[in-house]
């Protein structure tokens, strides 16, 4: 299979079974095109270009194809059956420390932290729990991911702290090492918070919409004044203490900033390096959900920010756009790029009462609850059932030249929009594309700047 596009200038053609990516020029471009399905001479006669020049491109073709790095056969459908028994372990938990919020998100899957039931704190016993569980079920895998997830859960920062000692107390006596990651809106951000942060926690996601204006109408305190003004000189001064490496700032965009590309740029300018932007999921009647009729324009913001990124980078003053990160070189294993996040597998969350589900997103779906910390799985029919999905059970996958990068996408989101697992949410297809067209683009423009 092979996918081809234009943009900023340049012909692409990706063969997407053999991952190999070609800048082309305009006679092999058009010649890609027709091979396939014509002969030499069909193709002299379909182009308008001289014969030489067909002839010329139509080798190079040709040679492509024989080196492997063009119109190669999928091998990969027949590993998937590898993939579908490969026994798993568990190697991360998104740990739910505070089903509460100190903000009123406009957009808040989780219900301002409640996510379907009542406002909550995770006990200690309940966090050591959980990490006893996941390094009981880890198998030997040596590294293990923890995020300490909300709701907020600064507002439970006690708990957090003795849960991160109590992991650091397990990592020699069980031959494991906890990444842990911290995500916050930054109200209650401290100068305690940060240098415990620093000193522990991997990672770090940083919760901001952008401009003051888009920030603060989607995300406003509970008292309705702005949360802008509070958390942005937090957030500079702590990206700077981490010396503007392993953190996030995460912003949403909406149906009411879809010239989200600005609030990206701002960010930026405000000197952040570690930039992600993700487009709001919500159901058709939400008032900021994303549209349909959306889409060209989304994709004009996704045109104009990887623009943006090229020319910066040549001034020296880049920055990292978590959707257009993409390595062309290596990249996941072939087992995640069939098979995706590890939901309901490899990765599951934690209730502030010790509850197990396949992802963050699916707490408080009851017909999704696994088990409990203290008693490990008890569901293993629903681990089962997101162990099967992978690129090859979705028919919208099966032909899409982006399923190697996106990996068949959020099961959470299938569910939300069609009540299975197995299925995808096409406006996010639609724009996940546009991202890798982009993100392929910009290693082009960096490559040529390079040579």
């Amino acid at each position: 299979m092979v996918h081809q596009y234009k943009n900023n200038g340049y012909n692409i053609v990706m063969d997407i079974c053999s991952g190999a990516i070609h800048v082309v020029d305009d006679v092999v471009y058009d010649v890609v095109a027709l091979f396939e399905d014509n002969t030499l001479d069909e193709i002299k006669q379909k182009l308008s270009y001289g014969e030489s020049e067909v002839e010329e491109a139509y080798q190079e073709v040709q040679e492509l194809k024989e080196q492997g790095l063009l119109f190669t056969d999928d091998i990969y459908e027949d590993y998937i059956k590898e993939v579908k028994e490969r026994k798993t372990v568990v190697k991360a938990l998104c740990l739910h420390i505070a089903h509460d919020c100190n903000l009123a998100c406009r957009y808040c899957f989780a219900e301002e932290g409640e996510y379907k039931g009542d406002r909550a704190l995770m006990s200690a016993e309940v966090g050591k729990a959980a990490l006893d569980f996941l390094v009981r079920s880890s198998g030997n895998r040596h590294n293990l991911e923890v995020d300490f997830f909300g709701g907020e859960p600064t507002m439970n920062f006690g708990v957090v702290k003795e849960v991160v000692e109590y992991g650091r107390s397990l990592e020699e006596k069980y031959d494991k090492h906890f990444r842990f990651t911290l995500t916050t809106n930054g109200i209650l951000l401290n100068d305690e918070i940060m240098e415990f942060a620093n000193k522990e926690m991997d990672n770090v996601v940083l919760s901001v919409d952008g401009r003051k204006e888009v920030n603060d109408y989607m995300r406003p305190t509970r008292n309705g004044k702005s949360s802008y003004d509070i958390i942005m000189p937090k957030f500079i001064r702590f990206a700077e203490s981490r010396h503007q490496q392993k953190y996030y700032v995460r912003g949403t965009f909406t149906r009411r900033n879809l010239d989200f590309s600005k609030d990206v740029i701002h960010l930026a300018d405000l000197g952040f390096e570690q930039i992600s932007m993700e487009p709001v999921v919500g159901l058709p009647e939400e008032p900021y959900a994303i549209r349909e009729e959306d889409l060209p324009q989304i994709f004009e913001e996704y045109d104009r920010l990887a623009k943006e990124i090229i020319r910066r980078n040549q001034e020296g003053r880049g920055f990292n756009f978590f959707h257009f990160m993409i390595d062309l070189t290596g990249g996941p294993c072939v087992a995640k790029r069939l098979s995706g996040c590890g939901s309901g597998t490899e990765y599951l969350a934690v209730t502030p009462w010790g509850d197990l589900y396949p992802c963050h997103q699916f707490v408080g779906e009851e017909k999704f609850l696994l088990g409990n910390v203290f008693d490990g799985i008890k569901r293993t029919d629903i681990c089962d059932e997101f162990r099967q999905c992978n690129v090859y059970t979705k028919d919208k996958c099966r032909e899409c030249f982006a399923r190697f990068y996106c990996s068949g996408g959020c099961a959470a989101n299938s569910y939300k929009f069609h009540g299975v697992i197995d299925d995808a949410y096409e406006l996010s297809c639609e724009m996940e594309r546009k991202r890798v067209e982009c993100a392929i683009m910009i290693q082009a423009a960096l490559a040529q700047e390079r040579e």
